[in-house]
């Protein structure tokens, strides 16, 4: 695949491509994070759910959502080229942020947009890596950028989605991230010249009238399935709790297995490709290492949509002024700052990586883990005084500041490392096991409450050891793991120490 770069200034200027990417994905995240931010309060006050089984069904929607984009990536590489695979996601999103408007149609829905985000997540943000050469410096600063334009839409979404279904009605709020998706496609169809041949695969061109028919069958094939699958999720679910679970893990690494040797053995269209080379293996086993590890940080962050949600809805007076806050405003705490110290990340990034001081990618990435769980532990007395009475609104504010910063130190950071790290040909399928790391720390989000209250552990004191403990792990394994990644490439820096 061409790399689409232009040569950067002299004022270091990013590729106008960026904006693109960073439009269409605050669209995106403005339908999912409002969708994330009404999901447990509707199930909880609107559908009556128990609040185990209301986080359960949390836990398996954003841990689906982030695991499909392995399967996504892998299309992508193979057939479909980036660009394609996420303006198919997008359609596919779309139908099912209107059809969560509907109450019957619940699981059917859900299932739209996980299927949607597989296709659409891991390959826009592969995109950001191939605007760019291997050894610019900017890419860094790039997917912070990047980051930017998500948590731009993840701020805005619960102030409007949030009001609107906890003030109109769930519908309303629903509807409305429909609509943020339909912007987000749009942008992302007229604008995609400014993009290059980012996303695209060799000889491939643009997304035009030419593909309607391709996008089309698939998008609707998929829907198709989904519905399928929604009419009889009960059988389906309930024989899925037969299998041991043993089984499973068992079966899940078989099939990843498989999705990482297939792009080894066969090319597009299934012809002929060179195998892996060892250093491609090497590069490949460290990124999945650091992932592993990324799973305890988004086990503990993504209690902001769970615990944290029902937290500030039960558990907070929220009242100021003789109005009552939406508890779903809460959800825009988090990228407000994001939005204002995104770019002293980026400055900061590129600095220490032209000092003497540079830092490892999985060092930050340690360094944030250990930042998440100072967040835990003000969670922790928050929760012991809250037991008493209802507890003000500053306890949440300063929890969500300390998982934000460090979200920055591992989030951005993490995407640009997948795209620089993974082999060229495997960027959509890496940047999915990235997602799939996400997808397995969501569905232990969503179900650990429930375990550990079996075992009389305290969440939020439990969350603070499986941050700090594995940060400091990753922390001394860093010099190793950089080494692994970048040491067999011809095109990399010396690692940092």
């Amino acid at each position: 695949m061409t790399v689409a770069a232009r040569a950067p200034s002299r004022f270091e200027r990013h590729p106008p491509g960026l904006k693109i990417i960073f439009l269409a994905e605050m669209w995106e995240r403005f339908s999912y994070y409002g969708m994330r931010a009404l999901l447990v309060l509707y199930l909880v006050n609107g559908l009556h759910f128990a609040r185990a089984d209301a986080l359960e069904l949390y836990g398996i929607y954003t841990g689906l959502v982030y695991l499909t984009p392995l399967v996504g990536g892998y299309l992508a590489d193979r057939y479909l080229g980036l660009r394609q695979a996420a303006v198919i996601g997008a359609v596919i999103m779309v139908v099912g942020h209107f059809a969560m408007a509907f109450e019957s149609w619940l699981h059917v829905a859900l299932g739209l947009l996980i299927v949607g985000n597989g296709f659409f997540k891991a390959n826009a943000a592969s995109m950001v890596g191939q605007l760019y050469e291997d050894d610019d410096p900017r890419r860094d600063g790039a997917y912070t950028i990047y980051y930017m334009g998500i948590n731009l839409g993840a701020f805005v979404s619960p102030l409007v989605a949030g009001t609107l279904g906890e003030k109109f009605g769930w519908h309303w709020g629903f509807a409305s991230a429909g609509v943020g998706m339909a912007i987000g496609l749009f942008t992302l169809l007229r604008w995609q010249h400014l993009l290059g041949n980012a996303g695209l695969r060799d000889g491939q061109h643009p997304v035009d009238g030419r593909d309607a028919l391709r996008i089309s069958i698939i998008s609707l094939a998929s829907m198709i399935a989904v519905v399928v699958v929604g009419t009889f999720w009960a059988p389906f679910a309930a024989a899925i709790a037969l299998v041991p679970a043993w089984l499973k893990a068992v079966l899940g690494a078989a099939v990843a297995m498989a999705a990482l040797r297939l792009p080894g053995r066969f090319g597009a269209g299934g012809s002929a490709a060179p195998a892996l080379r060892r250093d491609e293996w090497l590069r490949l086993l460290g990124l999945t290492i650091v992932t592993a590890f990324v799973i305890f940080f988004w086990m503990g962050f993504e209690q902001a949509g769970g615990t944290m949600n029902l937290f500030a809805d039960k558990q907070t007076d929220r009242h100021a002024f003789g109005w009552e806050i939406p508890a779903s405003w809460f959800q825009s705490i988090n990228p407000l700052l994001i939005i204002f110290l995104a770019p002293l990340f980026a400055a900061a990034w590129v600095r220490l990586e032209r000092s003497r001081w540079r830092l490892a990618d999985s060092a930050k990435q340690g360094l944030g883990m250990l930042v998440l769980g100072s967040g835990f532990v003000v969670l922790a007395y928050a929760q012991g005084r809250a037991e008493v009475a209802a507890v003000g609104p500053l306890w949440l504010v300063i929890v969500y500041a300390l998982h934000t910063i460090g979200e920055l130190m591992l989030s951005p950071v993490g995407l640009s490392m997948v795209s620089k790290v993974a082999p060229l040909r495997l960027t959509g399928l890496m940047m999915g096991v990235w997602y799939c790391s996400l997808g397995v720390a969501n569905y232990l989000s969503g179900t650990l409450e429930a375990m550990l209250a079996r075992m009389g552990i305290p969440l939020y004191w439990f969350l603070v050891g499986s941050s700090v403990v594995p940060g400091v792990i990753l922390l001394a394994m860093s010099p190793w793991l950089q080494r692994l990644m970048q040491a067999s490439r011809s095109d990399a820096s010396p690692p940092p120490a």
